[in-house]
């Protein structure tokens, strides 16, 4: 058995007085308290983070954080644009299945908001195809077509995708720690400026920083120790192709289709049974794909579905979606969002959410998504008993 045994976050948003590092410090030292663990307990150590080794000129955090910590244990740096994450917790995972009685942390931060826009553009397009970059597509740009596409073919509008970003906002008005804590409405989002049509500023996630970690173990004694634990009941990771050209479909992401079917199959649970879910919102589109690509909503009914709020929390019935404001409210500090989303869900199934705790949760998930859909990590947690 596999655990989350503990999650921290620091906030996320604009902190401009703090390095990526210090953010890393502040959320180890952080999870690591709230344990009752030391340093010297841990096993190993798998970092997230994306833009440091473009931005900062730096590839060897892996080296710094033995530095910061005075550790000599294994340390990787993990790397898979938006969802990096997201396949630290996988890789993680797959360290403790093949190891017994390990104690791991996963660390996931980035520091965005010091560089400039262009600056920052540049490093998150590193995550496109050479020709999609070379056509001077952005990925505003890239899920502009995705949303396009999927608006003619089954006839919404761009009203149908503003309702994503309002139940959002609304859950991040509940999450002390979002980016974003004010609710809005969905003349706000369509009066908002266009970023690539149809999708505009309040259709789409901020640049954020920030930084999350969790401790997963295996050993026994650990388990039975903690009190907040969730048990981690799968973790699955698909690829497909980096080029939105080479895609079969441009209403689907079948990287998070194939993970998805294989969490499921491994966890053998339904996605009816799922109660909270932690899902890759970066612009609104992306969030009804992943709904339906999940298995939640049939193909070409989200559009409609979304409309009814029916995954708001004191809303929505059977499924609550992104109970931290997901990335467009919570932020998305990119290496640190795969993390906080099961951060989120290990919060909801120990009744640590507050505010915006779902009652009786049993099953929670989580959907972490690299680039235009080149990589998709799905994960799937359940209350321990």
């Amino acid at each position: 058995m596999i655990a989350v045994v503990g999650y921290y976050s620091t906030k996320f948003g604009e902190l401009w007085e703090r390095s990526l590092f210090d953010l890393t410090k502040e959320a180890v030292n952080e999870v690591l308290k709230q344990t009752a663990l030391e340093i010297k307990e841990i096993d190993a150590i798998f970092f997230a983070n994306m833009l440091a080794g473009v931005l900062e000129n730096n590839l060897h955090s892996s080296a710094k954080l033995a530095e910061i910590f005075n550790i000599n244990i294994p340390i990787f740096r993990v790397e898979a644009a938006c969802a990096s994450g997201g396949m630290a917790v996988f890789l993680a995972n797959q360290y403790l299945k093949a190891n017994t009685n390990k104690t791991v942390l996963v660390v996931g931060a980035e520091k965005m908001t010091d560089f400039s826009p262009e600056q920052v553009t540049y490093g998150l397009s590193a995550a496109a195809s050479s020709q999609e970059q070379e056509a001077g597509l952005t990925f505003p740009g890239l899920y502009a077509l995705m949303a396009n596409f999927y608006l003619h073919k089954y006839h919404y509008n761009e009203e149908n995708l503003a309702y994503v970003s309002v139940k959002n906002h609304f859950h991040g008005s509940l999450n002390s720690k979002a980016h974003f804590r004010k609710k809005i409405i969905v003349d706000n989002v369509l009066e908002s400026p266009y970023v690539a049509y149809p999708l505009k500023v309040l259709d789409s996630s901020p640049i954020s920083d920030g930084a999350a970690a969790l401790v997963l173990t295996n050993d026994k004694e650990k388990i039975k120790k903690i009190k907040n634990k969730a048990i981690l009941l799968s973790c699955n990771l698909a690829t497909d192709s980096i080029s939105l050209a080479k895609r079969k479909n441009l209403d689907e992401i079948l990287a998070t289709k194939i993970a998805a079917e294989k969490a499921f199959k491994e966890a053998k649970i339904k996605p009816s049974e799922i109660q909270v879910a932690e899902v890759h919102d970066c612009f609104s589109i992306a969030e009804i794909l992943a709904m339906e690509d999940l298995g939640f909503w049939e193909k070409g009914e989200g559009g409609k579905l979304i409309t009814q709020f029916p995954t708001m929390i004191d809303k929505g019935d059977r499924l609550i979606v992104n109970t931290s404001g997901g990335l467009k409210a919570s932020g998305h500090p990119v290496g640190a969002t795969g993390v906080k989303q099961v951060g989120e869900i290990f919060l909801q199934l120990t009744n640590q959410a507050e505010k915006r705790q779902v009652k009786n949760v049993k099953y929670g998930l989580t959907h972490n998504v690299g680039g235009s859909g080149g990589t998709a990590v799905v994960s799937i947690l359940a209350v321990s008993s």
